[in-house]
């Protein structure tokens, strides 16, 4: 089985739902004029990454007559859809998140578990953490997405995996950091670098595609890619230019790497509950044992 993977790396206008989703609809009918099946866009496409207090403002409720939802639902009738937006729940929480979209329904929404609040990150003030994460079926196999920080904790992609995973999508806007003697950052190098352990480690498809331009003296870097489950890199796109990016995927490549390299097979989870368990346990006793020493001061 083939797929044709496209990655909108694009730059959005902060704040401007609107104009964020013309160039979503502009972006899908070149992709699938270009034969793609699945269109992967980066963390917070629709709205621009540095909300703050705009996030409840450009918030969309993930159900099929949201104005904003019933275009894009159109739009994945022949084309499949990760897509990033500010969610709302009825509780009126608000998360970053991304919805996977095919065949006129929503597939699946992911929220995003893991806000970073150090360096120029903020997002723990305004929006809610995640706290779940599922891997789902789609047209073209078990899929998992993850946004940005999700990705930098093992933890996740690593239950994306043993929930069925076969196609990681990884979103995000991650702003460039790091400037040394290599001419690459030193952001877009780490990004690449646990990309493509995951594909290598989990015998998998990791595709990641990142945002571009310049958002609140943040300048985002782009270099969206996908590798397959032997850790080869299949396509990158540009560094800091907007671009559609298509690459076919050979889906048969899975059975092909997994047979050679059972390291699905021979995982071991229920060791892995148990230790966790008992690291857990450990931390409840050194924990009490701490507040005990703390009261009697």
């Amino acid at each position: 089985m083939k797929l044709t993977l496209a990655l909108a790396q694009i730059n959005t206008k902060l704040g401007d739902v609107d104009a964020n989703l013309e160039k979503h609809l502009a972006l899908a009918r070149d992709a699938r004029q270009g034969g793609a099946g699945l269109i992967l866009f980066p963390e917070l496409s629709l709205t621009g990454y540095v909300l703050q207090d705009l996030a409840p403002a450009v918030a969309s409720l993930s159900e099929a007559d949201n104005p904003v939802f019933r275009r894009l639902l159109e739009a994945s009738r022949d084309l499949d859809m990760v897509i990033g937006f500010v969610d709302e729940d009825p509780r009126r929480r608000f998360y970053i998140a991304s919805a996977y979209l095919s065949r006129g329904e929503i597939v699946h929404v992911h929220h995003k578990v893991y806000l970073p609040t150090y360096g120029l990150f903020d997002e723990g003030r305004f929006f809610a953490p995640g706290d779940s994460v599922r891997a789902f079926d789609t047209r073209f196999g078990r899929a998992g997405m993850l946004i940005c920080e999700d990705f930098w904790h093992a933890s996740l992609p690593y239950l994306l995996w043993q929930d069925g995973a076969e196609l990681l999508l990884f979103a995000s806007a991650s702003p460039g950091r790091g400037l040394n003697a290599d001419p690459k950052l030193a952001s877009s190098a780490w990004v690449e670098h646990i990309n493509r352990a995951y594909a290598s480690l989990f015998t998998i498809f990791a595709a990641h595609a990142n945002r571009v331009g310049f958002e609140d003296g943040l300048n985002f870097w782009g270099g969206s890619t996908v590798f397959d489950p032997d850790g080869n890199l299949l396509a990158q796109a540009p560094y800091f230019e907007e671009t559609l990016t298509l690459r076919e995927l050979d889906l048969n490549q899975l059975h092909r790497t997994r047979a050679r390299l059972p390291l699905l097979r021979d995982e071991r989870p229920d060791l892995l509950q148990r230790e966790l368990e008992r690291i857990l346990q450990r931390q409840k006793v050194n924990a009490a044992r701490y507040n005990s020493e703390k009261d009697k001061e």
